[in-house]
């Protein structure tokens, strides 16, 4: 816990019993006896001097309040010793962030494979209610810390803290895992694997089980992923890597591997689930042939055909279901993927795009509020409500997302600053603050990074009409209607865009984005 609490006689006997000290008390007091009865029975005949009776006597005294304190701290449980985290009183406990696994590869080139398995660890942990993990976003900033937990755990607001390295060569892996409390920098578990590829599965299950059960005091068989085939998990841990990228190459790229994983594990729900993206987002970003739409349907429904249960699935149907501009079906699917995975992202962050492109602008806030409260450190979904705010006239709400969308886009450029599309989102935040100096030297940043990009042409079209920049705004829209897919609906919707609405440049563009096949 982040601060101490006084315990009442009760609360402190409850806690006694809580954290097994009786037992403890009751077992220890009956191998004292055993221990003393053998010693008065064997120290005589053995010859041992007579003051060893009473050094046992006092050994015995001095061990008990050694006894009770170990006992408090440490828990002797069925997944070995662990020491005790304390609960509060709601049931929750303390906040876990898991860190990406560091690469011990000879070669350093398996960063992907070890982002994988903490991810899928991370995952994991989130559908357990009564564990509260920090998102992926935030704990992933964070890679080769050294021995800096405290601080770290500080900034996540996290009081424990997974972290592991990996060593693959060939089909052999070392696997070490700690998870360390943060305040004492003492360990609850730790382990280390050294195994076959082919056990992968069983090592992430079994240290996602440890966790929880260190965590939870009591055993909780975990499961990490749905496929059993090594070479599949493999390919699809690739896909996973570029797939939110939003980049055309990227998106291509991860498609190929989410293929490749169905085509060697074709019962593998989550590949399915990622191959469908693939096609849904290239669809909202590149091509609006309906195509792309239909494989977005049909591996969707794949992905929820072989597990009915897998929030992502219900998930990546919703936002094929968007993407055929089906709206109602689509609410049901992220409705439904919230109730599996409270804690999914995607699921209130398209949910949020569903609101958006219906004109329910207050709705879609609302949605992209919650997509920020479950991954604190997004900016996505917090800049979309800045727009939104701002449209509304609700300028003071609009300053406060503003500000921490900034500080978010700032950690997130200090690892990837080649980031065109964080630029280009964060570029009408800076305007809100009045910060234009900045907001132009992040547009052009955006498009000497990526100037072909129809998400980053839009963006900047966007940026330049807030400024008031008219031409450069028609400039950058056409650019993007020429490039890419641009959403007649958002267009509409979009309160970045106000300034162009009575230009008739403007009012030809928008009848090019209607009427592009089925465009969203």
């Amino acid at each position: 816990m982040n601060k101490r609490t006084q315990l009442s006689p009760s609360g402190l006997f409850s806690e006694l019993r809580r954290r097994k000290v009786y037992p403890v008390i009751a077992a220890y007091a009956v191998v004292v006896w055993i221990v003393l009865q053998i010693g008065e029975v064997t120290f005589e005949p053995l010859g041992f001097p007579s003051w060893a009776m009473t050094g046992l006597i006092i050994l015995a005294i001095l061990g008990f309040p050694a006894v009770i304190v170990l006992s408090w701290m440490f828990d002797l449980s069925s997944i070995g010793l662990k020491r005790d985290i304390a609960v509060g009183s709601s049931g929750a406990v303390a906040t876990i962030a898991v860190l990406p696994f560091v690469d011990m590869s000879v070669d350093r080139d398996q960063g992907y494979f070890c982002d994988g398995i903490a991810e899928e660890i991370l995952n994991a942990l989130t559908k357990i209610q009564k564990l509260n993990v920090v998102a992926r976003m935030s704990s992933f900033r964070y890679r080769n810390v050294g021995d800096d937990l405290k601080r770290i755990g500080k900034e996540l607001g996290a009081t424990a803290i997974l972290e592991g390295s990996v060593r693959k060569s060939d089909h052999r892996l070392r696997i070490g895992a700690q998870l360390v409390n943060v305040n004492d920098g003492y360990q609850f578990w730790s382990k280390s694997f050294d195994r076959e590829l082919e056990d992968i599965f069983a090592i992430q299950d079994d240290i996602a089980s440890s966790i929880a059960g260190s965590l939870l005091q009591k055993l909780m068989p975990v499961k990490t992923t749905s496929s059993q085939d090594v070479e599949a998990y493999e390919y699809y841990l690739r896909g996973r890597q570029f797939l939110h990228r939003f980049r055309k190459k990227d998106l291509d790229y991860a498609r190929r591997m989410f293929h490749r994983a169905i085509e060697i594990d074709p019962d593998f729900a989550l590949a399915w689930s990622g191959y469908a993206d693939c096609f849904s987002l290239a669809s909202m970003y590149e091509d609006p042939e309906p195509g792309y739409r239909d494989e977005a349907t049909s591996a969707s429904e794949k992905a929820l055909k072989l597990e009915p249960e897998l929030a992502e699935a219900h998930a990546s149907r919703g936002l094929a279901h968007l993407m055929s501009q089906e709206f109602e079906n689509a609410e049901q699917e992220f409705e439904k993927a919230i109730e599996l995975n409270p804690r999914l992202y995607e699921a209130y962050y398209y949910y949020g795009r569903t609101r958006f492109h219906q004109g329910n602008v207050e709705s879609a806030a609302e949605f992209f509020r919650k997509a920020a409260e479950v991954n604190a450190e997004d900016f996505q979904s917090r800049f979309l409500r800045v727009q939104i705010l701002r449209g509304l006239g609700r300028l003071d709400e609009a300053l406060v997302e503003a500000r921490r969308g900034i500080a978010a886009v700032e950690k997130h450029l200090e690892w990837n600053p080649d980031d065109a599309r964080t630029l280009l989102l964060g570029t009408g935040s800076l305007l809100l603050m009045g910060d234009t100096e900045r907001a132009e030297e992040w547009i052009e940043r955006a498009l000497a990074i990526d100037p072909t990009d129809s998400v980053s042409l839009y963006n900047a079209a966007c940026n330049y009409a807030t400024i008031g920049r008219i031409d450069a705004a028609l400039d950058h829209l056409e650019r993007a209607i020429d490039n890419g897919t641009v959403s007649a609906d958002w267009m509409r919707n979009d309160p970045d865009l106000d300034n162009l609405r009575g230009d008739p440049r403007y009012a030809a563009l928008l009848r090019r984005a209607e009427d592009a096949p089925a465009s969203i």
